[in-house]
This record gives C-alpha cells, structure tokens and sequence, in this order.
C-alpha cells in the first residue's frame, strides 16, 4: 500500500494503491472518503491493483474551487496517467472503475470522455438519470440547511438514512463512526458536491454507448436510489451485469459486504 497524489488547479489531490496486478478503481460518494471501501479493498486486492482517490475536499484532498462532476472526471484520468508512468501495462491494458452513489456519476462522465480507458464500469447504488426537479429542490433545500447549521449536523441527519433499519439497529457504533467522520467536511465541499449532482446531465445514452460490460449493483431498500429506477435503465448496455442486495439501502458495502465484494470479485473476474 502506498498513498500518492496529484496536483490539480495547485490543489493537491491524494490517492490510495493496493495490491498488484490489473486496476480497479474505487469511486466513493457524497460525505464520505476512500475509507468507505475498505471491507471491499481488503477482499479486492490479493488479486487486483486497487486505486482508492479521495474526491477533492473529501478526505485528505484539498478543496477545489468551482469543481463539477466532470472536473472529478478529469481529475481521475490524470490519476491513471500518473499511475501509468509508474506501472504502464497495469494501467494502459484497460481499468475497472466503480463508482457508488456520486463516484456512479463521477464514473459515468469518465466513461463519456474517456472511454478507451475502460474496460468495464460499474454503478453501485447509482444512477445515469438527471436529478428530477423534485430531487433537485430536496438537494437545494439541504444546500440551505448546510449553509444554515454546517456539514457535521446535516450529514448527522442524513447518514442514518443510508441504512436499512435492521442494520442501523444492529451496528449503531458504525454508523457513529462514518457520523464522526463526517465532522471532517467544510460546509463549501458538500454543497459543491450537491451543485454538481443538481447540474449533471443525463447520461443514459452513455450506458446504450458503451459496447463493453457495466455492472449494477442496486439495493433492494434503497430510498436514494430507488430499485425500480435502477431498473429502468440496466436493459440498456448491451452487457449489464444486474445484482440487487435484497437486505441494503444505499450502503451496500457495509450492510452486505460478503454477497457484495463477490458480486465485485466475479465481475471483475469476468472481464479482465
């Protein structure tokens, strides 16, 4: 394991290397970092080389002004062409990426711009629809609860609800935990992440594009990203991996980590 990192706009953005062999990237989402995949790095990288960014003002990485999704794009490829000097045929043979809730559209803009990279992508708890108007006001609304009272009381609100009740109940010094975590986020970064997810586009024709294999990991409780809309849009690749954790909310990782690092590892598997 290694940390290294790049620098962007002179803002320093820090990643994380595990493992040897083919690359798979790790995309994390709103109010969290790259630790949230650890259960998933520890099971990943016997076999894999696992490259865990933290998005810039999450984490260790510094803050970016007037950042989008598809500067976190951008700032993932020069993440890979930093690798590549280093390590080439690990990188230039074709990468993983997986992206869960915002990393998916981080991920989905990265296979829009550069889809020579890939050779298989992947949406965990995430979606290529645009935010509906309805979702865009509710994020507006959270926009001015920040403002208001800060990032660690909203995200104290909001992490519980990523959870299915039962995990919740079961596991309650975790949820503490990624609650405590999250008093380590500026108020700016969390609303940058909610002004790029309101002015994303839809990118639903980047799925019926893509002519190599993309996986969708869904949860069956998931009020974030609700089941029935990922379903309406896994029939358009023309190679979808479908997998639904019948037990989980919008935190697949942790609440089922086993069926989720081996829906992972076969998918992985499959196509490298």
């Amino acid at each position: 394991m290694h940390t290294s990192h790049i620098v962007y706009q002179n803002s320093f953005v820090y990643y994380t290397v595990y493992g040897r062999g083919k690359t798979v990237v790790l995309l994390h989402g709103f109010g969290e970092d790259g630790k949230v995949w650890q259960p998933q790095i520890d099971f990943l990288q016997p076999h894999f080389r696992i490259i865990v960014p933290d998005i810039p003002g999450s984490g260790k990485s510094s803050f970016i002004q007037d950042a989008n999704i598809d500067t976190y794009a951008e700032i993932i490829k020069l993440i890979l062409d930093n690798e590549a000097k280093k390590f080439p045929l690990q990188v230039n043979e074709g990468i993983a990426l997986i992206g869960h809730s915002m990393g998916g559209y981080i991920a989905l803009a990265f296979a829009e711009k550069y889809p020579q990279y890939l050779n298989c992508f992947g949406l965990f708890h995430s979606s290529a629809f645009a935010d509906s108007e309805e979702k865009k006001q509710t994020r507006r609304k959270a926009i001015e609860f920040i403002k208001a009272n800060g990032a660690g009381s909203f995200l104290k609100t909001t992490i519980p609800t990523m959870f299915a009740t039962s995990f919740a109940e079961q596991y309650p010094d975790k949820i503490k935990a990624l609650i405590e975590e999250g008093k380590t986020f500026s108020a700016k970064a969390l609303i940058q992440y909610y002004q790029a997810m309101i002015e994303r586009p839809d990118r639903t024709a980047v799925l019926k594009k893509f002519n190599k294999p993309i996986l969708f990991l869904m949860g069956e409780l998931d009020k974030a990203i609700p089941l029935q809309s990922s379903l309406q849009q896994c029939y358009l690749p023309s190679q979808s991996y479908v997998n639904i954790l019948s037990q989980s909310a919008h935190m697949g990782m942790w609440e089922e980590t086993e069926k989720a690092n081996n829906v992972l590892f076969n998918f992985l598997i499959a196509n490298f």
